[in-house]
């Protein structure tokens, strides 16, 4: 039994381990089990939501679920930790505080799983690299990450570390992510990335207008450049609508990722690999 907080406490290896697990259950052949998952999400999570309520179900897990809101009480998590160990084979929860998750990962026999928080979103960022894994050797590509300090952008400087990709930032030095590679000049740094990733700019949206990805952009970047912004995006925020019709782009199928990557990571978590 292991849990999934940070990218930070899971090596390569392990990373490989879950990227293999999610072949198996793509191709309908992952492991099975009987149990329950408790999960904790807000009501306006959408693509995580599904795909781990789903995917719990899928693997032989009854999912049951709270909103995020029920962890918010004087109760310490340490206790409901400990009365949920009597029924639940594993927790995820989508939660602010990333101390809550910590706080609920107290009882070794019941696995927690971070299903984004604000200071980082893991299964996101390994949803997304096992599917940029289906075309290319990982190490070899060079990620560009457009946007400011945040979840998204911490958490791919947590894959980052564990899995030793090339990656850099590139935004107004105040909004950096501490320790990270970084660049402000845009024009320059697209020029070498393979893959650029983006984020909603929260509070900072009018700092990081002249950062928005266009088309024009893209066609400067080298032959086969992934564009791929995290949902929620809002189009002329941080893409372009052009943006989205190049065939850099992603598209909406490459979230069907998320499946198989959960479920491997619920397995991970439960000792099933």
């Amino acid at each position: 039994m292991r849990s999934l907080i940070r990218l930070d406490d899971w090596s390569d290896s392990d990373i490989a381990g879950v990227f293999d697990l999610a072949d198996a259950y793509r191709d309908g052949r992952g492991p099975v089990t009987s149990g329950c998952a408790v999960l904790f999400f807000p009501a306006s999570s959408l693509r995580t939501r599904v795909t781990f309520e789903r995917g719990a179900a899928l693997m032989g897990l009854q999912p049951i679920v709270f909103p995020e809101t029920t962890l918010d009480k004087p109760e310490a998590l340490a206790d409901v930790a400990g009365y949920l160990d009597a029924w639940a084979d594993i927790v995820v929860a989508r939660h602010p505080d990333l101390a809550v998750l910590d706080g609920l990962d107290s009882v070794p026999s019941l696995p927690v799983v971070n299903a984004m928080t604000d200071g980082n979103h893991p299964c996101e960022v390994l949803s997304d690299l096992y599917a940029l894994r289906l075309g290319a050797e990982l190490r070899s590509l060079r990620f560009l990450f457009v946007g400011a300090d945040g979840n998204i952008a911490r958490a791919w400087q947590e894959a980052a570390r564990a899995m030793e990709l090339d990656l850099v930032q590139c935004c107004p030095a105040q909004v950096a992510t501490p320790g990270a590679r970084w660049t402000d000049d845009l024009d320059v740094a697209i020029r070498s990335a393979d893959v650029v990733l983006t984020d909603g700019p929260g509070p900072h949206a009018e700092l990081l207008a002249p950062y928005r990805i266009t088309a024009a952009l893209l066609d400067a970047a080298p032959s086969g450049v992934r564009l791929n912004p995290c949902p929620p995006f809002l189009l002329g925020r941080e893409v372009s609508a052009d943006a989205l019709e190049h065939p850099a782009f992603v598209g909406h199928a490459f979230k069907a990722s998320l499946l198989p990557v959960q479920q491997a990571v619920m397995a991970t978590c439960l000792g099933l690999g």
